[in-house]
């Protein structure tokens, strides 16, 4: 059976501009994904926020998962604090298979982001989940959340944003998604 390894930001101390953290709202969207996993059959694991870092890590990689998803919110630089939209999609740079998942998720999302050419695809070698992993694994930024617009988009579609990125796994592990 297909599988993925969701690991939704374990950042709590990571503000919202607006009110609550990453780690909150990344573990929602986490729990808007489940249920079309379920529905799509497609198995999955999760890491907990009592974790570290290295411990989701270690979860993931104990398991036999066909892709890891890292569910982050993103934040600019002190200079340019809250006046950054867009999302980013990291993966691996010499991961093929990373490499398709990021497409699928950053084609799907446009459909869904309010600026459909600030979603992009980033080859990174520095984030853990990334390099640490066995599985091919994709980190998504889904939005600024130290920019009052993206903020407030994420927290009003936290069910399209889970539906979305369930649709893309399903798309991923060549599943039929089945819509709820």
């Amino acid at each position: 059976m297909p599988s993925v390894f969701l690991s939704p930001s374990l950042q709590e101390w990571n503000p919202y501009v607006n009110g609550g953290n990453e780690e909150y709202y990344m573990n929602l969207i986490a729990d808007a994904i489940e249920p079309y996993l379920r529905a799509s059959n497609i198995r999955f694991g999760r890491n907990s926020p009592t974790q570290t870092l290295s411990q989701a890590i270690a979860e993931s990689n104990a398991g036999d998962y066909d892709l890891h998803l890292a569910i982050h919110s993103n934040a600019a630089p002190a200079a340019t604090a809250g006046t950054v939209r867009g999302t980013d999609v990291y993966y691996y740079p010499t991961s093929t298979r990373g490499q398709r998942a990021a497409d699928i998720i950053v084609q799907n999302y446009k459909n869904i982001y309010p600026l459909p050419d600030r979603v992009k695809t980033v080859a990174s070698s520095s984030l853990a989940e990334l390099r640490r992993t066995k599985s091919p694994a994709v980190l998504i930024e889904t939005a600024y959340h130290d920019n009052l617009a993206d903020a407030e988009w994420i927290q009003e579609n936290i069910g399209e944003i889970g539906r979305n990125l369930a649709m893309s796994i399903a798309e991923f592990l060549g599943v039929p998604f089945v819509d709820l």
